[in-house]
């Protein structure tokens, strides 16, 4: 049992303003696993009264100094590296073996990059007279989802230490387990006294606390749309800049060269991958109408050769994080089913010989509209989709044609028409024959999946201001 009653602010682990227990369930369990504070607005007060004070001397540090802080960083993460992994296969059921090769090593990979971008980051640039300066934006709010738990702190974390400023973070209560290591890292290492800063709580309590502050200014928000648009609206009245990624539909464009057994079958595994709790996941396979037959038979093939169970055995999926996200997609799935999706596997309820833990069954629908509910709405769950499409302009038509635009994905032999299908959809990130693991790559969304960028150097220019100081080098020596 974890209890984790006190939250870290200026430096320091402290009682909340008004202590009041949250439980953590265990989703493979359905059991208590451990408790957290609730905090209050009383709380981040208290936060960004740390994080301006610490702002006034740790926005002036240099360069090799924030290096030399993010180096330490790395080093304790390392050491932890164990520790990680376990808190997030317990808070949110990623199986062993994901949290071991993708969840945990995901943190490492963002200080290192951080690292790398940070050492020759261009701050300063001279344009004629004019000296452009890019600053440290201030006290950053940060609110993280419970998905990637480590992966959205730490993009968020290392761009703001490496840039200069400070912040407030508000982890999932879903998932703060590995949020707390997170913290006693960055203190083992020796981040300043009101550098970082953490509370926990709920999005009503602290998350809304933190959006609207006046003492905070920027946000930076990953989860769903509908909280997006909450954290915007609080942040308003105060005009802070806002930075979100939210949710995503993700077209996979599987075009008639393609290998299919590589294709089809990759596309199920990834949606699959951490029990389809992926913003980017490739939840909308769209295939030639004609090789529609072909593609059920090797997307119920992959689906089914998905093992689920229990996240600290073999199992290559684990449960869903809790159980109002088990009841919305099994609500989803018989959607699916009652506006005559063919269910070619899976469908509602647990998994054969799983009767407790929020387990969902991988689960494959064949020849859906772009009308239907499985279509449009983000399951985030095991859930694909597989519309037919009879020409490549109508795939990317229905490819476009969602509220979303996170991430897009293309598959086939002719680089050039991949290329083209590439240029035409409106995502943040494409990937082409399932080309990815770019820790460099801007990530972030078009249209209702957010605004700004996250990762590498893309990331840095989120928590950064710019002045232009005109008149800087005389005009003789400009000359």
């Amino acid at each position: 049992m974890r209890d984790y009653m006190k939250f870290y602010i200026n430096g320091a682990w402290v009682d909340p303003a008004t202590p009041r227990k949250l439980a953590v369930i265990n989703p493979a369990t359905e059991e208590v696993c451990g408790h957290v504070s609730n905090g209050s607005a009383a709380d981040v007060d208290k936060a960004v009264a740390a994080a301006r004070a610490a702002f006034e001397t740790f926005s002036r540090t240099s360069r090799e100094e924030r290096i030399d802080l993010l180096e330490r960083i790395l080093a304790e993460y390392q050491k932890r590296f164990g520790d990680i992994a376990q808190a997030i296969t317990e808070e949110m059921g990623a199986p062993a073996s994901l949290a071991q090769r993708a969840q945990a090593p995901i943190g490492l990979g963002h200080i290192s990059t951080g690292i790398a971008v940070l050492k020759s980051f261009q701050f300063e640039e001279d344009r004629g007279p004019t000296r452009i300066v890019k600053e440290p934006i201030g006290v950053c709010g940060m609110i993280t989802p419970w998905n990637w738990p480590i992966n959205q702190i730490a993009c968020k974390v290392v761009p703001a230490l490496a840039t200069g400023c400070t912040m407030v973070l508000k982890p999932s209560e879903e998932s703060p387990f590995s949020a707390y290591i997170w913290t006693e890292i960055l203190h083992a290492a020796g981040v300043p006294a009101g550098v970082f800063n953490m509370i926990n709580g709920t999005g009503v309590d602290v998350g809304a606390a933190i959006a609207s502050h006046p003492g905070i200014d920027m946000v930076s928000f990953t989860g769903s749309t509908r909280a997006g648009i909450e954290v915007a609206k609080a942040a308003a009245p105060t005009v802070k800049r806002v930075a979100q990624e939210l949710g995503g539909k993700s077209p996979n464009i599987i075009l008639e060269d393609a290998d299919l057994p590589s294709a089809v079958g990759g596309g199920v595994k990834h949606v699959m991958n951490n029990s389809g709790q992926s913003c980017n996941a490739p939840t909308r396979m769209l295939v030639p109408s004609a090789k529609m037959d072909e593609v059920i038979v090797i997307a119920k093939a992959a689906a089914e050769s998905t093992t689920v169970g229990d996240p600290n055995g073999n199992a290559q999926m684990g449960p869903v994080v809790n159980k109002t996200q088990w009841e919305k997609i099994q609500r989803l799935i018989q959607a699916g089913i009652d506006e005559g999706a063919t269910l070619v596997t899976g469908g509602v309820g647990r998994p054969e010989g799983l009767d407790k833990g929020f387990y969902v069954k991988p689960t494959v629908f064949a020849n859906v509209t772009n009308e239907m509910t499985v279509a449009k709405e983000e399951i985030f769950g095991p859930v694909v989709s597989i519309l037919g499409y009879e020409t490549v302009d109508e795939a990317v038509q229905v490819g476009n044609d969602t509220e979303y635009g996170l991430a897009a994905y293309v598959s086939g032999k002719d680089m050039s028409k991949i290329r083209d299908v590439a240029s035409k959809l409106r995502a943040g990130q494409v990937s082409i024959n399932g080309g990815g693991g770019d820790m460099m790559a801007p990530f972030g969304g078009y249209k209702m999946s957010g605004n700004g960028r996250e990762w590498g150097d893309y990331g840095f220019s989120e928590f950064l201001e710019i002045k232009a100081v005109l008149g800087y080098t005389p005009k003789q020596a400009a000359e």
